[in-house]
């Protein structure tokens, strides 16, 4: 596969958000970029904006026969027929992480991956590197509020990228500093146990090039397997880490706290986005960002003018009467930690919660943990489960959800859901999941402030 020959690629699932950080690399070398996805998006949308050319049927005569690459990512089901028609006509195919793995040979890698917590970290990291000078390329899963933008590119011979655990995805890689944030089931449908996923996520520490840097999470399980010449500890406020935050404090919606090294320390570090978790994520960046040798100075001003990730603890209407938090949470941690952090910010709001679950195998295999985080807020809707690359399995719906959940609780419709908030108060609402219940953030918005919906 040589990228730099490469005149004309075609994206099979181009919207997807790591998918169309790729796109947006070879759009902005002037190859000519077109693609398919399933259907239109604000994020497909600014692509064909910036030139791309998608569509929206898996139809043979819309594809682009002169493409010299064609990549997948594995969320298409082998019985596409755009993907069938490529490989019968013997094209060169290859998924998404086999172009991240050519982009990045050359660069000085810095890999973020784990369970939840990498495209906080992946973001912040890449923001710093931007804000302070220093440069990097970035390959975001997510959409930085700083950029509008999952992907940048610069002249400094750097990327920090995202490392999807998903199909594997992520042993492709080869970093110079790998991060790794957390290691809890998930993906049970690829990895089978929880052990195999640690497992890969194991092989994935072995995968640091010679006299690369390993930071990681204190208290992660099988700790003493992890590989990497140098380790590094970070943690929210252990003191037994290399690295970690003290005198946490919030002041006027923000958190005010310390990080602490042996032999270095920033004080009054000021983080503008919510939950106590992206303190936690926060001191994981600073610690890549030291490493590299960035000042002090650079990086809390960096901090301070971090406006988040669209969809990571985003804020859509906030008041004091109302709040309403939108976020990508679709496994149990992630949801503990949003809807803890949200009540902990508003513990005098009644705090509702709108889930979608996302894959069936997930919603099966980690239904006691979904049930136990949703059962943190005051009050659960859940709506049918969001099937992605899935065909439903037998016996698994969002009631199997619901029976287990200690709060109050109802399975509604997504039809429904404008009606409900139309007719509900809901002080601290928080809508949650990675599938497509991201249509209803900005009817929501409209609502609950009073302006009319748009059609």
């Amino acid at each position: 596969m040589d990228l730099n020959n490469i005149q004309r690629i075609y994206f099979i699932g181009i919207g997807g958000i790591g998918m169309s950080a790729i796109a947006r690399f070879f759009n902005e070398k002037g190859v000519h970029v077109s693609g398919y996805d399933r259907t239109e998006t604000p994020l497909t949308r600014q692509l064909a904006e910036e030139g791309m050319q998608i569509h929206y049927s898996d139809d043979v005569n819309l594809l682009d026969k002169d493409a010299q690459l064609v990549v997948y990512t594995p969320a298409i089901p082998g019985t596409h027929e755009e993907l069938i028609w490529y490989r019968k006509n013997e094209y060169e195919v290859v998924k998404r992480s086999d172009v991240l793995q050519e982009i990045t040979k050359e660069l000085f890698a810095i890999t973020v991956g784990g369970t939840h917590g990498k495209t906080t970290i992946s973001t912040l990291t890449a923001h710093i590197l931007r804000h302070s000078g220093y440069g990097c390329n970035a390959f975001l899963g997510g959409i930085s509020a700083n950029y509008d933008r999952n992907f940048w590119s610069s002249d400094k011979q750097v990327a920090v990228i995202e490392a999807d655990e998903y199909d594997r995805s992520f042993l492709k890689l080869h970093p110079d500093i790998a991060v790794l944030t957390a290691m809890d089931a998930d993906h049970l449908d690829i990895y089978g146990t929880e052990a195999d996923m640690q497992d890969a996520f194991i092989q994935y520490t072995a995968n640091i090039k010679p006299n690369g840097t390993l930071i990681a999470k204190l208290g992660l399980p099988r700790a003493a397997e992890l590989k990497g010449d140098n380790k590094r500890w970070y943690h929210l406020k252990d003191a037994k880490a290399n690295i970690y935050a003290t005198n946490i404090r919030t002041v006027d919606g923000a958190y005010l706290f310390d990080v602490v090294e042996q032999d270095w320390h920033i004080h009054d570090v000021q983080l503008p986005i919510g939950g106590t978790h992206n303190i936690e994520n926060a001191v994981a960046a600073i610690t890549v960002a030291h490493l590299l040798g960035i000042d002090a100075a650079k990086i809390k001003a960096a901090i301070a003018d971090f406006k988040g990730i669209k969809r990571r603890f985003e804020y859509l209407v906030k008041n004091d009467y109302q709040v309403y938090i939108d976020d990508y949470a679709h496994h149990p941690e992630e949801l503990r930690a949003l809807i803890s952090s949200a009540r902990g910010l508003f513990p005098d709001k009644r705090c509702t919660v709108i889930f979608q679950p996302h894959l069936y195998s997930r919603t099966r295999d980690l239904a006691d943990g979904f049930a136990e985080s949703l059962s943190l807020a005051d009050e659960v809707l859940l709506l049918p489960i969001y099937p992605a690359r899935e065909l439903p399995i037998e016996g698994v719906h969002s009631e199997i959800l619901a029976e287990k959940i200690t709060v109050p609780v109802q399975v509604i419709q997504k039809e429904d859901v404008l009606a409900w908030i139309k007719s509900n108060s809901a002080p601290l609402l928080i809508t949650a999941g990675a599938g497509d219940i991201d249509q209803f953030r900005d009817p929501i918005r409209e609502i609950l402030n009073g302006e009319k919906v748009k059609e």
